[in-house]
C-alpha cells in the first residue's frame, strides 16, 4: 500500500506572509509486489512441462519356438559395418574371409553410399545388415549409423557384438595403419 506522510509546520500556527506549500513525502509499500512476483514465479515452475528425456526406440526380436520360423537371408544380400576409433569404420559383404582380405574401410562421409550401393544390388527381401560396434566405436558413431539406417530406410538390420575372429582381424588392420 502507498501512504503519504504529512508533517505538521509550526504545531498548528499559521504564519503571516507566503505561503509555502507543503512537502509531502511518499512511501510505497512492495510487500505485496513481491508476493505476487513470487507466486508469479510458483505458478510457472509448476505449470511449465519439463523436458522428456530422449531415447531411442529399439525394436528387439520376438522370441521363436519353432526353427523353421527363424527369418533366413542369403548371404550376399548381408553387409556388415564395424564403426572403430578415430571415426573410421570397417565393412565386408557376404561372409568374413579367413584371411580378412574382403574388410574394407572406410569413413563416415561414404557410408551412406555404401549402403545405398548395396541395397540396390541386393534382394529387397533379403537386404540386412548387421551394425558390430568395436571396443574403441563411441556411443555416437554407433547411433549415427542407426540413424543412417533409417534414413536409407533399412528395415532389416541387427546389432550385434564382434567375433573373436573379426575382433583379431580389426586389430591387425588398425596395427598395420
Amino acid at each position: 500500500m502507498g501512504e503519504i506522510n504529512q508533517s505538521a509546520d509550526n504545531h498548528g500556527k499559521q504564519s503571516v506572509g507566503v505561503k509555502k506549500s507543503k512537502k509531502l513525502s511518499t512511501r510505497v509499500d512492495l510487500t505485496p509486489m513481491v508476493d505476487l512476483g513470487f507466486l508469479l514465479i510458483t505458478f510457472f515452475i509448476f505449470t511449465t512441462t519439463m523436458s522428456e528425456p530422449t531415447s531411442m526406440k529399439l525394436n528387439l526380436p520376438k522370441d521363436v519356438k519353432d526353427p523353421g520360423d527363424i527369418m533366413k537371408i542369403k548371404q550376399s544380400s548381408v553387409i556388415t559395418i564395424m564403426p572403430s576409433k578415430d571415426n573410421r569404420i570397417y565393412y565386408y559383404e557376404g561372409e568374413l574371409q579367413a584371411n580378412g582380405s574382403n574388410i574394407k574401410a572406410t569413413d563416415f562421409s561414404n557410408i551412406r553410399n555404401i549402403i545405398i550401393q548395396k541395397k540396390k544390388t541386393s534382394d529387397p527381401k533379403f537386404f540386412f545388415v548387421v551394425l558390430k560396434p568395436t571396443p574403441g566405436a563411441t556411443y555416437g558413431n554407433t547411433v549415427d549409423l542407426l540413424d543412417e539406417f533409417i534414413i536409407n530406410e533399412v528395415n532389416s538390420y541387427a546389432l550385434t557384438d564382434l567375433s573373436s575372429e573379426e575382433n583379431q582381424l580389426l586389430s591387425s588392420i588398425s596395427l598395420t595403419n
